[in-house]
């Protein structure tokens, strides 16, 4: 998985790093951004794996994300509860496709 940066509890998803990203929730509620997708044309995807702290934490998602359904999908709550996120733009980044592709594993 490639590695997330983090400043101040910004995390950026630099997908020029991968398509794989994993974060464990240990410094406090995180909101991400995505960064360098594929140009406009282009298809990019990335997987984002969540690992739960020991204390429940949230994520603010960018507003160029789309959820399946409208809505943000709700973040397992528990220590070391993992949720896996999916995501893909063919438009340079400016709308994301967002889906939870799995929640609450061990």
């Amino acid at each position: 998985a490639a590695l997330v940066i983090e400043v101040s509890l910004v995390l950026a998803l630099d997908l020029t790093l991968g398509n794989v990203f994993k974060h464990t929730a240990s410094c406090g509620n995180v909101t991400f951004t995505f960064t360098n997708p594929p140009t406009s044309g282009a298809a990019g995807s990335f997987t984002l794996i969540w690992v739960q702290d020991t204390t429940d934490r949230t994520i603010t998602w960018p507003v160029s994300v789309d959820w399946a359904g409208g809505t943000a999908p709700d973040v397992t709550s528990g220590s070391g509860k993992v949720d896996v996120y999916t995501f893909f733009t063919v438009d340079g980044g400016t709308l994301w496709y967002g889906m939870q592709a799995g929640a609450d594993f061990t």
